[in-house]
């Protein structure tokens, strides 16, 4: 493939990486926590920012060193990202309840961590599948380097609009009624706890992590 096409092609595929469930689910969780516009943008962002910095470290491995990854490990990874959503969703309904000086995440700085830490455990467990997915199309590892940094720029684009697009009606809404807030951290954290537990039990138990034979597919 054409190396401007494939990096084209790497771009594209970052936005709408950006896009899958798992990633929407624990940044909407996240950013219910705060009624500004720009700081929820910033935690799209930084949670690409924690996504890009494993996906670029432990993909160049991978493709540095042509490895091999056994499929209990990339089950094992994609299973940290059911435990990081089943816990930030369980933060959000433990702090639904609670009132406005409670909530210590209003400037983003707090929920901005914690986006930075689920960015780096979900790119624990994409890495393995985009750099394998690099490997199958290109042999030159410095193409598929630049690959991947093109791959994470274009994450980290996707999820600042998606966290802007969910923000503006919800920041809007809040600061007009401010009794929405703990509704929708309720409904954010539910959300992300239950996607978590059925990623719990379907990396655990219908792929196999737990069991003799594990069947794990990057994607």
């Amino acid at each position: 493939m054409n190396p401007l096409a494939l990096l084209g092609l790497g771009l594209v595929l970052g936005i709408r990486h950006a896009t899958d469930p798992d990633h929407v689910v624990a940044v909407a969780a996240i950013t219910a926590r705060t009624r500004k516009l720009l700081p929820a943008t910033l935690l799209g962002a930084v949670w690409g920012l924690g996504h890009s910095l494993t996906l670029f470290v432990v993909g160049g491995l991978i493709l540095a060193f042509n490895l091999t990854v056994p499929p209990r490990l990339g089950l094992a990874l994609e299973f940290a990202v059911a435990l990081a959503l089943v816990v930030v969703g369980a933060l959000n309904l433990r702090r639904g309840h609670g009132h406005s000086h409670d909530e210590l995440g209003d400037d983003g700085r707090l929920p901005a961590w914690r986006a930075f830490f689920v960015g780096l455990v979900h790119g624990l467990a994409g890495s393995a599948a985009v750099a394998l997915l690099v490997l199958a199309t290109v042999h030159d590892i410095g193409t598929g380097m630049l690959y991947l940094v093109v791959f994470a720029v274009g994450t980290m684009i996707g999820m600042a609009l998606i966290t802007t697009g969910f923000a503006a009606p919800l920041t809007a809404g809040t600061r007009r009624w401010p009794k929405l807030a703990p509704g929708i951290r309720i409904v954010t954290g539910l959300a992300s706890l239950c996607l978590g537990l059925w990623l719990v039990w379907q990396i655990g138990f219908v792929d196999g992590l737990f069991a003799a034979h594990p069947n794990w597919t990057p994607h």
